[in-house]
């Protein structure tokens, strides 16, 4: 039997652009990792790209006590991507350890200005491949509707790329950097920070770098015309489902196949990506996770390497001692 051409099929399609409503946060994920957005951003279509201002929501409201094992200070980590971050890669029952290191004192011009274009470091070779076939992707689609004159569908992938390009550009006017704290060159930190369900992270690095990705916030609060941005990016993604089904058949088929395939690259890109990127600065896993029985026994092992006890008992991993009058700091 001859296969029939889908304009003979007995599915309807009509309702093909709602799927760039679905409230994923794939994109969302992918910009927390990186740090910003990038101008290829532009072209990776997928759906809950009206959602990727929610990526400051990815920590669930949780902010981790951390100590600086050095100092015995005891604060929280504000930084909602940084959580994000440190809850993908910790384990529970493990201590995980990072290292935060600064990417500007090596970095090249070409590498620099190579990085508005596309995120250079927090790439495997398998995320770089899959983002890149996303890029491909939206832009194998538009020739498509170009050979089929579907200009419908055409027009609704361009509305789809512009409503990305207004948050591109709100993610990257937010992510400037903001307060890190008094400077503290030539210093070092060693921070244990404890997250829920039991998972421990040893944060290690030049005390500047550690502040910048740990202190404050990521992005900084949005303005007027951000907000004003965002919500036209949104009203054009639900006008894309309106009109996408005046689209041809083939062109709503290639539509659904853009939106699919991108999303699964981008989330296999976002589970091969073990490094964190912001303000310049790169967190990677050193060590780890390595398993412990009770969270004493990391207490003890983390005083006798330190030399230092008040942390951990601010941190109530060890108990306090009747004659200490160490002020409780938060």
């Amino acid at each position: 039997m001859a296969l029939r051409a889908p304009t003979d099929w007995r599915i309807s399609l009509d309702a093909a652009g709602l799927v760039a409503l679905a409230d994923l946060s794939t994109l969302a994920k992918r910009t927390a990792l990186t740090g910003t957005s990038s101008l290829l951003d532009h072209f990776v279509i997928a759906p809950g790209l009206h959602r990727q201002q929610t990526a400051v929501d990815l920590n669930h409201g949780e902010y981790s006590a951390c100590a600086a094992m050095t100092t015995g200070y005891v604060f929280r980590v504000e930084n909602q991507a940084m959580v994000f971050y440190l809850q993908k890669v910790g384990k529970t029952g493990h201590l995980t350890t990072l290292e935060v290191s600064n990417t500007n004192p090596s970095d090249s011009g070409w590498r620099r200005a190579l990085s508005a274009i596309h995120n250079p470091y927090t790439n495997s070779l398998f995320a770089f491949s899959a983002y890149m076939a996303a890029v491909l992707l939206t832009i194998c689609s538009l020739a498509v509707f170009v050979l089929l004159q579907d200009w419908w569908a055409l027009g609704a992938l361009g509305i789809l790329i512009f409503a990305r390009a207004c948050n591109v550009f709100v993610i990257r006017r937010r992510a400037r950097p903001g307060w890190f704290g008094a400077p503290e060159p030539n210093e070092k930190s060693d921070l244990l920070i404890l997250l829920s369900q039991d998972r421990w992270i040893r944060m290690k690095g030049p005390t500047d770098d550690v502040k910048a990705v740990t202190s404050g916030t990521w992005l900084q609060d949005p303005t007027a015309m951000d907000d004003c941005v965002t919500a036209l990016a949104t009203l054009l993604v639900y006008l894309v489902a309106a009109l996408a089904g005046n689209a041809r058949q083939e062109g709503k088929l290639v539509l659904l196949g853009l939106l699919f395939g991108s999303v699964a690259l981008i989330g296999m890109a976002n589970t091969s990506t073990n490094i964190l990127q912001m303000h310049g600065r790169i967190v990677k896993v050193k060590a780890g996770p390595k398993p412990y029985l009770r969270r004493r026994l990391l207490a003890d092992e983390l005083v006798k390497e330190t030399g230092e006890k008040h942390w951990a008992m601010k941190l109530g991993m060890l108990p306090a001692e009747k004659d200490d009058v160490t002020p409780p700091t938060m």
